[in-house]
């Protein structure tokens, strides 16, 4: 019966989704499908962690698993492991765009932010993932300093980090 139940619910993912999901550009055919078998076993924890760790060992330079990582433990509640693999991400998309993890340090024309293929663009996303989880671990002044980066390197908000910033104020206001 439990079978019938997390088929029936992989099926429902799986059209909800309308087939299967865009991870990345030019992923490779195995780590593609491990990250579709993780995404269909969503409902099954065990199944679609092993399916990513498959697709990390499978692919472990590629940036879209450890995307697919962090926000996987950011959905299961595990904030910690959540926050290894952004850093993971920030650190291995500034390595493949030749420019410093450090956000800090970054500007305008440190590497083609625009390009939503590019690295630079995973790391826009990444330090999102990371705003949003200081925000959530009520560090609001490490929060802001991502914010104020991403407002500087990201000025049209192409990656969406102002609904982030929007719950920052809300949470001043308070």
């Amino acid at each position: 019966m439990y079978m019938s139940g997390a088929i029936t619910r992989s099926a429902t993912v799986r059209h909800l989704m309308q087939g299967d999901v865009q991870f990345g550009f030019d992923l490779p055919a195995e780590v593609d499908d491990h990250l579709q078998r993780a995404a269909e076993r969503v409902t099954c924890r065990a199944e679609s962690l092993q399916a990513l760790n498959d697709a990390l060992e499978s692919g472990p330079g590629q940036l879209e698993v450890l995307v697919a990582l962090y926000k996987f433990h950011f959905y299961q509640g595990e904030t910690r492991r959540a926050r290894d693999f952004v850093f993971q991400a920030l650190v291995k998309s500034a390595r493949q765009g030749r420019f410093s993890y450090d956000h800090a340090t970054l500007n305008a024309d440190s590497t083609d932010w625009n390009d939503p293929r590019g690295p630079g663009r995973v790391f826009l996303y990444s330090l999102k993932a990371l705003a949003f989880i200081r925000l959530r671990e009520n560090d609001l002044e490490d929060a802001q300093s991502i914010l104020d980066t991403l407002a500087r390197l990201d000025p049209s908000d192409q990656v969406g980090a102002g609904v982030i910033r929007d719950l920052l104020l809300a949470m001043d206001d308070e």
